[in-house]
């Protein structure tokens, strides 16, 4: 009996196209929509309703719906009729474009008192956000999990088994209650930016939930299958939350002072570079000291096996921080950065004084390929706050190069690597 009740779960989960989340897509818009402020319902009136019911899936019904296609299309290229780029993520450049075209149309019918129109193109951007963050759409370029399978071999009775569908579908709700929205930018292009990197978030929380859930199919265990999908599905709905009280904001042009200060400067050190294609760190070198040329986050590894945290001499003493970069030589690591948004750039470069006394290192700032500051530092120096403009900078790249005999000792640190408006 529990297998037959199992096999009808996985016929009703799966979707007759290649496509992310399915009907979850309306638990989590709606679990979204449930945070915002009273005043921002009270804008979208009968328009909420509409939204968790039908907007957030105009991306998948392109075809069904015609009237609503419109919505989910860019002048840039209009005789595309599904943006598979709504789905799966490419690369930085392309989808930030693409969640700032969407986000403008929408705050720009918002403020000429087109609600109908803001309501359906607010529907689009939760998708796409909802898609990227979808167990079923972790994988790149392994959409049906053909290849994961080759690692995590099916039983007998999942063989053949097309994953995509069964991983992302189900029947369940969501709440993100007691969440409150954050807001994500003044404008419209550093709100994209920002929810760019939101987003990049949810994709590695979506990813922690891939396995669990394959293994749970596996076990014919739907229960556990939900608990997994509710977990991704919940950060999801935060991030949704995010974006839509964003252009609410941005539409209304309605924001809070404190939230306005607490744009004025963003730490970068736990933000995806352009290297970082598919939101990893990929080994950069094959023969670089330490860490084989492999950048990290947070931490540094000691011998290239072990996190520690990341420590500068500042001053006259040591201090650890959570926010930063450790990263092998040569390779420059390179950061997106939003149009018109920030002016100066802030890092605290240096040398790990333990593990990269013997070492020497020059830390280079570029901006569009532009050398904006350098300096020279011996693993015994203390570290060095350097400083530079970056108005006008589109690309922002961090570069270290070996200045040294001792290879096997640059352990170097770009700390608190910070983005500051004027």
């Amino acid at each position: 009996m529990r297998h037959l009740a199992f096999s009808t779960f996985l016929a009703l989960s799966t979707p007759s196209l290649v496509l992310g989340w399915g009907e979850p897509h309306h638990a989590i818009t709606r679990a979204a929509l449930e945070v915002l402020p009273a005043w921002q319902k009270e804008v979208l009136g009968g328009e909420l309703k509409q939204l968790g019911d039908k907007y957030c899936m105009i991306p998948d019904h392109v075809f069904s719906d015609k009237e609503n296609a419109k919505y989910a299309q860019m002048e840039s290229v209009p005789n595309e009729v599904y943006l598979k780029i709504l789905h799966l993520p490419t690369q930085q450049p392309e989808y930030l474009e693409v969640m700032r075209y969407f986000m403008e149309q929408a705050v720009a019918s918002l403020r000429s008192g087109k609600l109908g129109d803001a309501a359906r193109y607010i529907g689009t951007v939760c998708h796409q956000i909802e898609d990227y963050g979808s167990p079923s759409h972790t994988v790149p370029g392994d959409n049906m999990f053909t290849l994961l399978q080759q690692f995590l071999p099916p039983t007998e009775a999942m063989k053949g088994q097309l994953m995509h569908g069964p991983i992302e579908n189900g029947d369940f709700k969501v709440s993100i209650e007691g969440y409150k929205p954050a807001l994500l930018g003044n404008t419209v292009n550093e709100a994209a930016w920002r929810l760019m990197h939101r987003v990049h978030d949810e994709i590695l929380n979506a990813r922690s939930t891939t396995v669990p859930i394959m293994q749970a199919l596996y076990k014919e265990d739907k229960e556990d299958v939900v608990k997994h999908q509710k977990r991704a599905a919940t950060m999801d709905a935060q991030v949704v939350a995010d974006a839509v009280y964003t252009m609410m904001c941005l539409g209304m042009q309605k924001f809070a002072a404190e939230e306005q200060e607490l744009l004025k400067r963003v730490q970068i050190g736990g933000f995806f570079p352009l290297e970082a294609a598919s939101c990893y760190y990929p080994q950069q070198q094959f023969f670089s000291s330490p860490n084989w040329g492999h950048p990290r986050s947070g931490v540094i590894l000691e011998g290239g096996t072990k996190e520690i945290p990341l420590k500068l001499c500042v001053g006259s003493s040591n201090q650890e921080f959570k926010n930063g970069i450790s990263a092998g030589m040569g390779k420059p690591l390179t950061f997106l950065l939003p149009k018109d948004v920030y002016a100066r750039f802030t890092v605290l470069a240096g040398l790990h004084p333990e593990l990269g006394a013997k070492g020497r290192v020059e830390f280079t700032v570029s901006g569009d390929g532009k050398v904006l500051t350098t300096v020279i530092l011996n693993g015994t120096d203390p570290a060095k706050l350097l400083e530079c403009d970056v108005a006008g900078v589109r690309e922002l790249q961090l570069a270290l190069t070996s200045r040294g005999l001792d290879a096997k000792s640059n352990y170097a640190i770009w700390a608190e690597p910070t983005l500051v408006k004027n």
